[in-house]
């Protein structure tokens, strides 16, 4: 699937990170899978170019808020409004995703996390405090943290983020699973 065609993907973002493209692509297909298109989703984090790609396959999408720190506030995962939550690459970047996750009242939950590589320490922005990987799971410890908060893992997947660069870890990348996926039902 070109999801630079099909989904009003950003064409000139795109052609530069071409690794994203690939993980927006599987993405989308796992959740085309998993849940109807008339599902409503809430995406924890703000607006981004998925959620924008959600919106532009028919799924009804609403995100948090820009300053809305989910590892204190997250009511909004308690409304009652939402058939999915969904969470891409976020709770690596939460202290405690454990809260947020036995509180989310929706039925249904897909979310994905960047896997822990034994070759390369956690992602770190020394700029943005945001930008900042608290957790890198391997997939044993993220499935050990939806079932304690109560979810059944229907569904998953893990998959590689290869590059075009030369080197020890580029190669390493281009058969080590990087990232993972989970599709959750509530038990």
């Amino acid at each position: 699937m070109d999801i630079t065609q099909k989904s009003g993907f950003d064409k000139t973002y795109s052609k530069t990170n071409k690794g994203l493209i690939r993980r927006y692509s599987r993405t989308l297909e796992f959740v085309k899978k998993n849940i109807k298109n008339d599902s409503k989703i809430l995406d924890l984090g703000i607006v981004n170019p998925f959620s924008d790609i959600l919106t532009n396959q028919g799924f009804s999408v609403i995100n948090t808020e820009k300053d809305m720190d989910l590892d204190f506030e997250f009511d909004i995962v308690k409304k009652n409004d939402f058939d999915v939550v969904t969470a891409f690459e976020l709770f690596e970047h939460m202290v405690a995703p454990f809260n947020l996750l036995r509180a989310i009242n929706a039925p249904k939950l897909i979310a994905s996390v960047p896997l822990k590589l034994w070759f390369a320490n956690a992602y770190w922005n020394e700029k943005d405090p945001w930008d900042r990987h608290y957790h890198e799971f391997e997939p044993r410890q993220f499935d050990m943290l939806l079932i304690k908060a109560g979810w059944k893992i229907i569904k998953s997947e893990k998959w590689v983020s290869p590059s075009n660069k030369i080197g020890i870890r580029p190669l390493l990348r281009s058969f080590t699973p990087r990232y993972y996926i989970v599709y959750c039902e509530r038990e």
